[in-house]
């Protein structure tokens, strides 16, 4: 089983700057790709951005130039800094991780438990 932790969120004013951690932890013999989703409420969870083990990375449109995802492989964290915070970037932030737990085994998609973000105008 893998597990993942995320850290970081809370309140910030709009233009503050904000950094999300996340730690995968468990059994692991390959990480494929890491990365960040967002769901406000009445809206579809999103991908905000995502690192591959090769390196590449992708972002959401809407946070291009704000934010920058960044990973330490060997400690399977992955982290997500958030600048020039809107309102619009409120919601829940989930991590995940495709993961594959052993040897030979297909990589399974995992979440993280959430954390809030909120921004105020």
């Amino acid at each position: 089983q893998v597990r993942l932790v995320e850290s970081g969120g809370g309140l910030v004013q709009a233009g503050g700057s904000l950094r999300l951690s996340c730690v995968a932890s468990g059994s692991i013999f390959r990480v494929n790709s890491m990365g960040w989703y967002r769901q406000a409420p009445g809206k579809q969870r999103e991908l905000v951005a995502q690192i591959g083990n090769g390196g590449t990375i992708n972002y959401a449109d809407s946070v291009k130039g704000r934010f920058t995802i960044s990973s330490e492989d060997a400690e399977n964290t992955v982290y997500l800094q958030m600048n020039s915070l809107k309102p619009e970037d409120a919601a829940v932030y989930y991590c995940h991780a495709d993961v594959a737990a052993q040897i030979g085994s297909f990589p399974y998609g995992y979440w993280g438990q959430g954390t809030q973000v909120t921004v105020s105008s």
